[in-house]
């Protein structure tokens, strides 16, 4: 099996690519032959490829630079996507691509399931629920994950900023209103392996819209004290954490309070289930180590 995997060095696409290589060879072109800011080259470099499987691990997840750059991120997030599942239709492949928790607003009391109704917040939410909505408008089989606080042992993330400001720092206030549940790429990778296993068995497989997080919540302040108790465990130094509401530390897109996703239909349907957020980041910090 030929798989196209779009994003070259994102966290998700790292982890996919140390991961997929027993179920397929990988295509992973970077962004000088694969920019998903031009639609012509984005359908030639399918076209040249003819893939088996097409993942889409790209995105513009730079949340708050959403705000002052809509244009690119609706480009990247929104009409890139509709793309790759036109392409896909096309072939008669599958398109898996990944979404995430901030489509919702989080007001609601509860995880959301796959049937609440998503109300983005800003930009970068709103491009999200675009591109899921251009995926799902062309009909083809496709797998729609969405997923949240996404951290993994390289790129830019709340893990390796925690790490370097928690040695430098004597004190951080860190937002503690905020409820989710932090996954590790390496998570979303191994899931996603699970399920182009179940796919290679099952034809038939149940195609659509899932919830992929790690079980369990926490806030961000819960994060960063699991993160902390790491480098204390290693002898390192480690700043005081100060929890602070969300209302403390303005940013120019605004984050949803509730984060939580229900993942249970994708255990039911495609059986599999993801380690509660506590586990995974031990795995992280392991093989960090």
């Amino acid at each position: 099996m030929k798989i196209l995997i779009v994003g070259q060095h994102g966290q998700v696409s790292r982890e996919l690519q140390r991961r997929l290589g027993v179920v397929g060879e990988l295509i992973v072109p970077g962004r000088d032959q694969l920019d998903l800011t031009l639609p012509d080259q984005i359908r030639q470099q399918v076209q040249h490829v003819r893939p088996d499987l097409i993942i889409n691990a790209a995105a513009h997840t730079a949340v708050d630079l959403a705000e002052s750059e809509p244009q690119t991120a609706f480009a990247i997030n929104a009409i890139a996507p509709g793309i790759l599942a036109q392409e896909a239709l096309s072939l008669g492949i599958p398109l898996i691509h990944y979404s995430t928790d901030y489509v919702f607003d989080g007001t609601k009391v509860g995880p959301y399931n796959e049937e609440d109704r998503p109300n983005p917040l800003g930009v970068y939410g709103k491009s999200k629920l675009a591109g899921e909505r251009a995926i799902t408008d062309v009909q083809g089989k496709h797998l729609i994950l969405r997923t949240s606080w996404v951290y993994s042992a390289h790129g830019r993330n709340f893990l390796l900023t925690m790490q370097r400001l928690m040695q430098e720092k004597p004190e951080l206030r860190i937002v503690a209103d905020q409820i989710g549940a932090p996954t590790w790429a390496g998570t979303i990778a191994q899931s996603t392996l699970a399920l182009i296993e179940r796919w290679q068995r099952d034809e038939a497989a149940p195609w659509g819209t899932y919830h992929l997080s790690a079980q369990g919540e926490t806030s961000w302040f819960g994060f960063a004290q699991a993160i902390g108790e790491a480098l204390r465990k290693q002898g390192k130094t480690c700043a005081e954490l100060l929890p602070i509401p969300s209302s403390e530390y303005p940013t120019p897109a605004t984050r949803p309070l509730n984060s939580r996703l229900d993942c249970s239909r994708l255990q039911h349907e495609w059986g599999v289930r993801q380690p509660d957020w506590r586990t995974a980041l031990h795995e992280c910090l392991a093989e960090q180590a």
